[in-house]
């Protein structure tokens, strides 16, 4: 067996046992894909992360981001977790107020930047790589009603159900109220018949009446393919919300902004705070950024797989 280091963090909130969780594994070298994904199934979170030496000397770090059931492309929470434990281990030098981050994901480069609060917390924020890509004609309406739980009045008439993609593609599915988002089931039975061949197979559903007045969006994300039943915080979603959002806003220049918060229903607290630059009517860069706080460091024994 072999030593390897661990951190476990929270991100998108402001205090330990909020938003989402997530395992940092520093310098995980050696360690093998079949590895790496028995890690992430044994932690049981929503991701965790593995940092190599990066294979541009232009950027820091390479990162491999592992659900318990996939490894992923790009994701937000991890990457703006995995930037605030290289800083808070002294893995990556701080440059002043702000240090800047560039990480290698499997969308490409990844610019993150950090700032320092105190001994526990930082905030960053990540520029997304790949700008909103949209997906064809999703399922009907009432099939999506189904696989949550939910009657078909329950989705909003007024805003479309679409796919989005800056990475990790979403099924952005508008409810009515908070009414609707509390009544939310996934029926595991009906989801792979519904969702199984569609582009996107986890949705994100959100409504615009919120519990906290200073929030915009009040969301909830499931994506039972991934091992994932239902994630506290998903910052790619939010980057993807960007360009769902961003779009229909009436604005031909300028960053449009949104707070989300998601993760209320699990007790996880998370907000996260996303951003869209437009430009003669195109969005030209999303971001999404929030706070993290430390939360344990461990070793874990891994065997020969």
């Amino acid at each position: 067996m072999t030593s390897y280091q661990f951190y476990t963090v929270d991100v998108f909130t402001e205090q330990a046992f909020g938003g989402n969780q997530l395992a940092v594994f520093p310098k995980a070298e050696g360690l093998t894909d079949q590895q790496m994904q028995a890690i992430a199934r044994e932690l049981n979170l929503s991701e965790t992360t593995f940092v190599f030496p990066p294979e541009d000397p232009n950027n820091t770090r390479k990162v491999r981001i592992f659900t318990p059931g996939a490894e992923l492309p790009f994701a937000g929470h991890p990457t703006i977790g995995t930037a605030h434990v290289l800083v808070a281990a002294g893995e990556v030098a701080s440059n002043g107020a702000v240090t800047e981050i560039v990480f290698e994901e499997g969308v490409g480069p990844i610019p993150v930047s950090i700032s320092k609060r105190d001994s526990t917390r930082t905030y960053g924020q990540l520029s997304a790589s790949q700008m909103p890509v949209f997906g064809p004609p999703p399922p009907a309406r009432k099939d999506l009603a189904a696989i949550l739980s939910i009657s078909p009045e329950d989705i909003s008439a007024h805003e479309p159900v679409e796919a989005v993609s800056c990475g990790v593609p979403y099924l952005f599915l508008p409810l009515t109220g908070l009414a609707a988002m509390a009544r939310l089931r996934i029926n595991a039975m009906l989801w792979d018949e519904v969702l199984g061949d569609y582009w996107a197979t986890a949705v994100f559903a959100w409504t615009r009446e919120t519990i906290h007045s200073g929030s915009d969006i009040h969301a909830r994300m499931f994506a039972s393919t991934l091992g994932v039943m239902e994630d506290p915080a998903t910052g790619s979603a939010a980057a993807a919300l960007a360009g769902y959002l961003g779009v229909r806003e009436g604005a031909q220049k300028g960053t449009l902004r949104w707070l989300v918060e998601q993760g209320l229903e699990m007790q996880r607290p998370s907000f996260l705070e996303v951003e869209a630059t437009k430009q003669e009517g195109e969005i030209i860069a999303v971001r999404v950024g929030g706070s993290t706080v430390s939360v344990s460091r461990g070793e874990m024994e891994v065997p020969r797989l």
